[in-house]
């Protein structure tokens, strides 16, 4: 989790973020990208490190920098209370 104040609204804004890992499918020819992604590009982790100043959050750098330590852990340890 992290937090942050954006500079030019002044807007206090807390990001948490959960990174999964798996195999890939198939690109689906056509298909949307969620609102607010222009494209999708792959980058290796050195040019990960060295965009840094582009995050939205340093979440997405710890992220990467945690799988690529080995760090695992099962999804059982993500829980959603019934009520949801």
């Amino acid at each position: 989790m992290s937090r942050m104040r954006r500079e030019s609204t002044g807007e206090d804004i807390t990001y948490l973020r959960f990174a999964f890992c798996g195999d890939l499918g198939d690109a689906q020819a056509g298909r949307a990208l969620d609102e607010g992604i222009v494209r999708t590009l792959w980058m290796t982790p050195q040019e990960v490190r060295d965009s840094s100043e582009r995050h939205r959050s340093p979440l997405l750098l710890r992220c990467m920098e945690d799988y690529l330590a080995g760090q695992r852990l099962p999804l059982s340890l993500l829980y959603v209370d019934p009520s949801i």
